[in-house]
This record gives structure tokens, C-alpha cells and sequence, in this order.
């Protein structure tokens, strides 16, 4: 369901997008309103769903997970029983950070982070246990954007 904001809900949003360390003091005092409007906004938001998570986003080369793999995944299986194997597997496979059923002659993508090639083999041999037609995997070599704040 489409959330209807008011310019204050967009501000509000907006900072908190972009640095979610922000006080509810500091948050109001630059959305222009009280404390206590401002802390019922936010527990409106994430109650509703707007807001799902405040995380703290980290450096993956710095922790050595130098490498971003998008992997391109295609099945000859389009059953109930494999989907939910498929999605098993998927949720297991420490570095797979993202998991997208497409349309289109890609029926999956997913992005992920290892520390080199031979991590990205480990992922690899893990990823095939759902019994996979088909598995191409890109290598970043540069990021050219990277961001998490939606257009508001």
C-alpha cells in the first residue's frame, strides 16, 4: 500500500536515509517540529512498514570481501518443490546478499560478496545444490554507484 507523505514525512525520510545515527532532537529540529511529533512520525513509519530496519552499512573490502558477484541463474524447473529448495539454498549461502526472481530469460539474479575467486567457488559449489540448469556469474570490477536512499 501507497503511503501518502507530506513534505515533512519527505524531509523526515530523507535524513534519516542518509544518516540514521540522527537524534528524534535532531531530526525535529531540522524537519521543523516538536520532539514528540517527530517520535510518533517515526514509530508511525516503522509500524506501517515505511521504515523496515535501521542498519549500519559496512565497508565489504575493508572486512575482505573484495569481490561483488552478480550471479545470473536460469532453471528448467519451475515447480513449487524446487522453488522453495532453491530459496533454502539461497538463504543459507553466507555472502548472498540479494536474491531476485525475474521475468524474462533470467529467471534469477543474485548479488553477492566473497573475499576473491576462490570464495566465489565456494559460494559456487554451495549454490548448485539446487540443482541449477544454468549459472553465469559478473564480476564488479568498479562501483560506479552505490546507494540506498529511495527518491522521495
Amino acid at each position: 500500500m501507497t503511503q501518502q507523505l507530506d513534505a515533512q514525512d519527505r524531509q523526515l525520510l530523507e535524513l534519516m536515509q542518509t544518516d540514521a545515527a540522527l537524534s528524534v532532537a535532531d531530526l525535529a529540529e531540522k524537519v521543523g517540529m516538536s520532539k514528540s511529533a517527530c517520535w510518533r512520525r517515526i514509530q508511525k513509519f516503522e509500524e506501517n512498514g515505511t521504515i523496515r530496519q535501521r542498519v549500519t552499512l559496512l565497508d565489504p573490502a575493508r572486512l575482505g570481501l573484495g569481490l561483488t558477484v552478480f550471479v545470473t541463474i536460469r532453471t528448467n524447473q519451475h515447480n513449487a518443490a524446487w522453488a522453495e529448495k532453491f530459496k533454502s539454498v539461497v538463504q543459507s549461502v553466507e555472502g548472498v546478499l540479494e536474491v531476485y526472481r525475474l521475468g524474462g530469460q533470467i529467471d534469477y539474479l543474485l548479488k553477492a560478496v566473497v573475499p576473491d575467486m576462490p570464495g566465489y567457488d565456494r559460494l559456487y559449489q554451495k549454490l548448485i545444490e539446487a540443482d541449477l540448469f544454468d549459472v553465469t556469474a559478473s564480476f564488479v570490477m568498479e562501483e560506479i554507484k552505490l546507494t540506498t536512499v529511495l527518491p522521495l
